[in-house]
């Protein structure tokens, strides 16, 4: 690639460009692509250069608009690696928890690693459910950080249960979820944003349902007439028993409001989703292995609204790629069961342009930004990102089918170049320096590079990893236990009542929250929902909890469905 100084203008001459029109995709071979600033001026072949124009060399060059993560919690870089074999449960006890051993500075390292990750990976736009609100200054770290990625960026500001003391003896939460220091810098960030040059925006993450109704109104209400435009929300049906209030219950079902996983809910619920114009994000990696249900983006009910997220670069790595991957294939082979199961042959109906729209214009739309970003288009805010066809990976597959290159062999080590608003991020395979603001250890306006990014952060780890010492795991657990589960010490055949959730067919779920308490495997059907409960007699010798349905797996149907 070329490597003259960066400027304003920037010519990508003579790739292969991916340019959507509507919902498909335009295979372009030996255009250019000119940039003015932000923008995309101009797409065509035999682009004369502006003078003083970077002229980019794009032979040999896939170029595809940025990829769009739609669900990440982008501040615990820090606990990376520790998650390989954790349920839901042990998730919480090992990845949600620690961010009471974050103090503000480790919050902004936590965060620039995690969003230069991102970038890395092709990632140029991300929701980030902010999930680490300690303090005002937790926050503002946050917010610093991201800023300083260069990334573009959604930090959705969260109220969180903080935790007041966690020891060898006791984990004691703190009383109040919103307390008057949250709500007043909410309000200033609201009236501040945009950051960082106009590519962090403020949003709200929200997952404290159990408030009175009024008072959740109350503040999405307060919070759309600020100006925030984006919100997001968990919403897993079958993680954890009990009802969930479906935002539409509140009036507050908006295509503003991005539900994150929407695994294992009533067909009825996607349908309302879609006609409110709300958007799901799916993160099958972790779906797949926290027992958070099936993948639900190629649901034909619900594909038209949906998005893909990381969810947890501290679990699986941050390329949209691997998602969209992970969940094609899924959702491919379920088409096959069912086809095979009533006497059918396989065959491939969902293709790979599904899958690079999810994580591209479909994510745009998820963000409302459809009008700014998600495809290579004139006038459209420029989000590149410049993938090398001549990799071992690539070569071949790309001369065949550009869209198959990306996505069924494309890895981050095939990503060449990086661009966010104009301004190249990534190049030659490498991060370019950023230069910081509100960096611990560093003046603001100071440029560092990727390597210190590594030094600070691993040096956060080792902190973050000695004040958790003497901190009892143990009893952590069984709070939590109790807070997701109910009582772990009741083993006298207590029964558990599930909520009553209309199927359309009968099917099983794992419920995998691995504590040393619980493995669920939950029952539901039409049936059962409508005419019996669900009784489940505890077994602590075991470990387990075993259910004991009414309806045994005997009964199945010869047109038995396994997925939601």
């Amino acid at each position: 690639m070329a490597s003259t100084p960066a400027t304003d203008t920037i010519l990508l001459k003579g790739g292969t460009f991916l340019a959507h029109e509507g919902t498909n995709v335009q295979i372009l071979k030996g255009y250019d692509l000119l940039i003015e600033g932000k923008e995309i001026r101009k797409i065509a072949k035999e682009i004369t250069p502006p003078s003083r124009a970077r002229v980019v060399d794009c032979t040999n060059k896939i170029v595809s608009p940025g990829f769009i993560d739609t669900h990440h919690h982008m501040w615990q870089s820090q606990l990376k690696g520790r998650h390989a074999d954790h349920g839901f449960l042990d998730y919480m006890l090992h990845g949600s928890l620690p961010s009471y051993n974050y103090k503000p500075d480790d919050i902004y390292w936590g965060q620039l690693a995690g969003c230069l990750e991102s970038l890395d990976s092709g990632v140029t736009t991300v929701v980030d459910h902010a999930h680490m609100t300690y303090s005002a200054d937790h926050a503002t770290a946050g917010i610093n950080a991201s800023a300083s990625s260069g990334l573009r960026i959604f930090f959705c500001y969260t109220a969180i249960p903080r935790v007041k003391e966690w020891s060898s003896s006791q984990l004691e939460y703190e009383d109040e979820v919103f307390p008057e220091w949250w709500h007043t810098q909410l309000e200033s960030l609201a009236r501040s944003q945009p950051f960082g040059d106009g590519r962090v925006y403020l949003g709200l993450g929200f997952d404290s349902w159990k408030l009175p109704e009024k008072d959740i109104i109350d503040l999405w209400t307060k919070c759309r007439e600020s100006g925030i435009k984006l919100f997001t929300t968990h919403y897993v049906v079958n993680a954890t028993p009990g009802k969930f209030p479906f935002p539409q219950e509140s009036g507050l079902l908006k295509p503003d409001l991005i539900l994150s996983h929407s695994t294992g809910a009533p067909d009825e619920d996607y349908k309302i989703i879609r006609e409110h114009g709300a958007f799901v994000s799916s993160t099958p990696d972790t779906e797949l292995q926290m027992g958070l249900g099936y993948p639900v983006a190629f649901r034909d009910d619900i594909k038209s609204n949906a998005s893909f997220g990381v969810d947890l670069h501290s679990n699986n790595s941050a390329d949209i790629l691997t998602q969209l991957r992970i969940g094609m294939q899924y959702a491919r082979a379920i088409e096959d069961e069912k086809r095979v199961r009533n006497g059918g042959h396989p065959a491939v109906n969902i293709k790979v342009q599904e899958a690079f729209n999810l994580g591209t214009i479909q994510g745009a739309k998820a963000v409302g930004m459809e009008d700014k970003i998600g495809s290579l288009a004139e006038g459209k805010l420029a989000d590149i990102v410049i993938f090398d066809t001549r990799s071992p990976a690539m070569v071949g597959a790309a001369e065949e089918d550009p869209l198959a290159a990306l996505v069924l062999h494309a890895s981050v080590r095939d990503i060449d170049t990086v661009i966010v608003d104009g301004k190249i991020r990534k190049e030659n395979k490498t991060l370019r320096p950023i230069e910081v603001q509100g960096a611990p250890k560093f003046g603001s306006g100071t440029q560092i590079k990727w390597a210190d990014v590594v030094d600070e952060m691993l040096a956060s780890r080792a902190v973050i990893k000695k004040r958790s010492e003497s901190q009892s795991v143990d009893v952590a657990r069984e709070v939590l236990y109790r807070r997701y589960s109910g009582n772990p010490k009741d083993t006298q055949g207590s029964a558990l009542r599930l909520p009553r959730v209309k199927r359309t067919s009968l099917y099983f779920t794992r419920i995998i929250m691995e504590t040393a308490f619980i493995e669920k495997v939950r029952l539901c059907s039409t049936a059962a929902a409508d005419s019996h409960d669900l009784a489940w007699c505890w077994d602590m010798t075991a470990v387990k909890l075993q259910p004991v349905p009414m309806l045994q797996p005997k009964d199945l149907s010869d047109d038995f469905d396994p997925t939601p």
